[in-house]
């Protein structure tokens, strides 16, 4: 085991797959002697050469669109979008290209390509640099979605992503990249595409979460569990695109309430879509209506306002407070 940060272990599953299989090469703005707006890519150019670490034009359609190419020529390519909120412009290439390609050719072709893109709020970014936009690529089938919240996480899901046969949006919590270190494996691991994770388990509440926010909910359900005796089950999504449905309906069957937590936009995001499948699968198990606890239906704010804009500790407190005194 190694101490590491997220961003680390992101580091070290490309380097380790670079390694194992030089059909893997990495594109993007500044990945190559730069190594990264992030360093994620840090000493990847001078470990494997400008042929496996290409440094690109300013232009995301290109980038995905190579990619796309690349992958459908046998290669395995990993793009990095500098920020999610640029890949609007390559949205034809996303969800008209990758996703479709193994139902275009009937199966007979895959786009066996990783797009990562660091997303989320709470350190002051320009515009379009915090925007969390999985909820769009939820509505492309045939892309797999993973937003991890951990280092571990991080590192396994990234690999499973690599060796995927089909196109992966890899989202990367920037305001997790260095917040913090974990214990992460130095040898060959993978965690499931579409596996959820119980990071706390509980008895009166569900609340399901990914990406940044999951830090603060874990530490407020602790605070609930000390300070009211109430129990809340905690559950990292960590894959949006197949969403865990067993895991989620098993929990909120268990425990009869349910809250939603994520820091994009509320009106039609990936809360929406899993409170329509609770409603589906466990309506009879609700003791009380499902809360959504989100951003607000803006765009991202400015940095003066944006703690208040992304879901926070307050906010939540009052959705458990709701939940659970409804009946």
């Amino acid at each position: 085991m190694t101490m590491m940060t997220i961003v680390q272990a992101i580091n070290s599953a490309l380097k380790y797959e670079m390694e194992q299989d030089d059909r893997v090469l990495l594109l993007g703005e500044d990945i190559g002697k730069n190594g990264g707006v992030f360093r994620a890519t840090d000493g990847l150019f001078e470990q494997f050469g400008e042929k496996r670490v290409v440094d690109t034009p300013i232009a995301e359609s290109a980038i995905i669109g190579a990619a796309v190419g690349l992958a459908a020529r046998g290669l395995r390519p990993v793009a990095e979008i500098q920020f999610l909120g640029f890949i609007y412009e390559a949205m034809d290439q996303m969800a008209a290209q990758a996703s479709r390609l193994r139902f275009r050719s009937g199966g007979t072709q895959t786009a066996p390509m990783v797009v990562r893109a660091p997303y989320g709020g709470g350190i002051r970014t320009p515009e379009l640099h915090s925007d969390s936009l999985e909820a769009i690529f939820l509505h492309s089938p045939g892309l797999k979605i993973i937003m991890p919240s951990s280092a571990y996480d991080a590192k396994g899901l990234l690999a499973a992503a690599m060796r995927d046969p089909d196109p992966v949006l890899f989202l990367e919590p920037m305001k997790l990249y260095r917040a913090f270190q974990e214990e992460v494996p130095e040898e060959d691991y993978t965690i499931e595409i579409g596996r959820a994770n119980v990071l706390r388990q509980g008895e009166d509440l569900t609340i399901i979460v990914w990406g940044p926010p999951v830090h603060m909910v874990k530490a407020t359900a602790e605070k609930w569990a000390a300070e009211h005796q109430t129990s809340i089950e905690v559950i990292d999504l960590r894959t949006v695109a197949p969403i865990d449905i067993e895991t989620i309906t098993a929990s909120v069957e268990k425990t009869g309430r349910a809250i939603i937590v994520h820091e994009a936009v509320k009106t039609g995001g990936v809360g929406a879509e899993i409170a329509a499948i609770l409603s589906e699968k466990a309506l009879y198990s609700l003791s009380a209506p499902i809360l959504r606890v989100a951003g607000f239906d803006t765009p991202y704010p400015t940095a003066q306002v944006e703690l208040d804009w992304l879901p926070n500790e307050k906010r939540l407190n009052e959705a458990i407070k709701t939940v659970l005194e409804d009946t």
